[in-house]
């Protein structure tokens, strides 16, 4: 009998699979499980690595069904002001950088919350105060905003006569000047001036996200937009440079992104981009196609009107970005040529956009392995909610939002009334229906740690670490239990990204793409969930993090 290179032993192992969900060792050879039970030690030769698990748990590595790790990388390298906490804070923190960096053209940077802010927007005379002299351009956490100085405005020629974009809004005084928040599609008219970055900056952004989320256990991911979008440039080609080197050490499946001011007839080049964006551990099969915004600046696409603050209806339902009769169209397309769609949708209509596109899809071509997923769903009709099963749409969650925190109770709730308040996130609902579920974080808008999101998902309450004030649950009856938690951030994800024969479960034959807990997270109340922390992460039987190397 040939030895193991790798046991693991002496803890319980959550196998995410639903035959065998809990085992007690784990054996590696050449990079695959070769064994799963109890006692392994037969398995053990001289050569052999054994990792005493001292009663912690070891689960299969966790893939993020929607992130963008390159621009996440490059907020780390930039002025990052995900750390920050109030206005004060962020001004404080960008003087600094600016000061740091006198030569850079442009100072960039972002991550701001829009809670910080009256109204979630802040202002040009504020930045104006600690960066005078250079144009600046700050995306907030969500990506779907901007902040930028008067310096940037000006360069951008943005005054009270620039008209709104189809698919963004300036903000503007009561004179209707514009004040220094630019919104979705109005961010393009700065961001289309700063200097693009060289291809080598955005490797070295590409390999620092990688090993931040490797430090949270996480071993493969879907990149929610691969091609020219916002301020950081097309992340393909870093991919493509880091796959033949050997430096991308995660699976990767990229999402091609839909330029929502073209037509079908981009469908062919994103054909081509398939082809090319091929190699190694990476490959780009999914179409990404953003179909609104967000409510917090009453971009996302709701049926019914957004309320005023006062529960009284507005004039305004949000944006579609992709107009509905394009997107019945450009969706079977993609599914008769293979592509995965990977939606983003937000508000109601929406969802029931993305579904009614999907279920023109099978009506056409019939139904396929092609996975389409929806991700986000912060508000879902109940009417849409047994249509995931139905039509085989995949419910991919941002579980970590769904909680009570200031963006929410003062950006959100007021303004979408209480009946479509209680729609919100309902992954419960979705999992009593039938629906598969995976799991992502969308960093760099929220935190990358999947512990932390699981948590919310079973508590719907922030995590340690991540409460901002408010200690009640959101919307308890939408709660999904630990281990169906555990597994769309596993197993779910794994076959949304096509990478579950292979991954995703602790089976013989598959890869040992793994992390070790630093304890069970089932022993212990559901409160404490959050406060798990992964101390190792392997890929094919390779340590790619250690936290005691950190």
């Amino acid at each position: 009998m040939s030895h193991a290179d790798l046991v693991f032993s002496g803890g319980p192992v959550f196998t995410a699979n639903t035959v065998r969900s809990r085992a007690g060792a784990v054996a590696v050879r050449g990079g695959r499980i070769v064994a799963v039970g109890h006692d392994l030690d037969d398995l053990i030769g001289p050569a052999t690595e054994v990792v005493d698990l001292h009663g912690r748990m070891l689960v299969p590595g966790f893939q993020d069904a929607h992130v963008h790790p390159v621009w996440g990388g490059l907020d780390m390298l930039r002025c990052d002001l995900s750390g920050c906490g109030s206005a004060a804070e962020y001004l404080e923190t960008l003087a600094s950088y600016a000061a740091a960096h006198p030569d850079d053209e442009w100072v960039l940077g972002g991550g701001w919350s829009m809670s910080a802010f009256p109204g979630g927007t802040p202002t040009a005379d504020e930045l104006d105060r600690v960066v005078p002299d250079r144009p600046t351009f700050l995306p907030n956490r969500d990506g779907h905003g901007a902040w930028v100085n008067s310096a940037a405005l000006r360069i951008a020629g943005i005054d009270r006569d620039t008209p709104d974009p189809a698919d963004g809004r300036i903000e503007r005084d009561g004179d209707g000047n514009p004040t220094g928040t630019l919104h979705e599609g109005a961010m393009t008219l700065v961001n289309r001036l700063l200097p693009t970055e060289p291809p080598a900056r955005l490797v070295e952004a590409l390999l620092e996200g990688q090993r931040y989320l490797h430090s949270f256990g996480i071993t493969a991911w879907q990149d929610a937009i691969v091609g020219p979008y916002g301020d950081a440039g097309d992340p393909g080609p870093a991919y493509l440079t880091a796959a033949a080197d050997g430096r991308l050490t995660a699976r990767v499946v990229g999402a091609i992104w839909w330029d929502r001011t073209a037509g079908l007839e981009q469908i062919e080049s994103l054909v081509e981009r398939r082809e090319r964006y091929r190699g190694g551990r990476f490959a780009a099969t999914s179409v990404k196609i953003m179909q609104d915004g967000v409510a917090e600046n009453f971009t996302a696409s709701m049926l019914e009107p957004y309320c005023d603050g006062h529960g009284h209806p507005t004039d305004n339902s949000g944006i579609s970005f992709v107009d509905p009769a394009i997107l019945d169209e450009a969706v079977p397309r993609l599914d008769a040529l293979g592509f995965q769609v990977h939606f983003h949708a937000i508000g109601d209509r929406a969802v029931r956009q993305c579904l009614d596109a999907v279920e023109r899809a099978v009506s056409h071509n019939g139904r396929g392995d092609n996975r389409h997923h929806i991700a986000h769903l912060q508000v879902v009709h109940p009417d849409d909610v047994p249509r995931f099963r139905d039509l085989g749409v995949t419910a991919n969650m941002q579980s970590l939002w769904a909680t009570l925190e200031p963006q929410m109770v003062e950006l959100t709730l007021p303004f979408l009334g209480k009946r479509r308040a209680a729609w919100q996130y309902p992954f419960g609902d979705l999992q009593r229906a039938g629906a598969t579920l995976a799991a992502g974080s969308d960093w760099s808008v929220s935190s990358p740690n999947p512990l932390a999101a699981i948590h919310t998902a079973v508590n719907r309450m922030a995590a340690p670490g991540f409460e901002e004030g408010y200690y009640e649950p959101f919307l308890p009856e939408q709660a999904l239990d630990l281990a169906t938690s555990l597994t769309a951030y596993t197993a779910g994800s794994a076959w949304v990204n096509h990478l579950d024969e292979m991954t995703g479960t602790i089976e013989v034959g598959k890869y040992a793409d793994l992390a070790v807990l630093d304890r069970d997270p089932f022993a212990g109340p559901n409160e404490e969930i959050g406060a798990t922390r992964v101390l190792q992460t392997f890929v094919e039987g390779e340590r790619v993090y250690s936290a005691s190397d950190a």
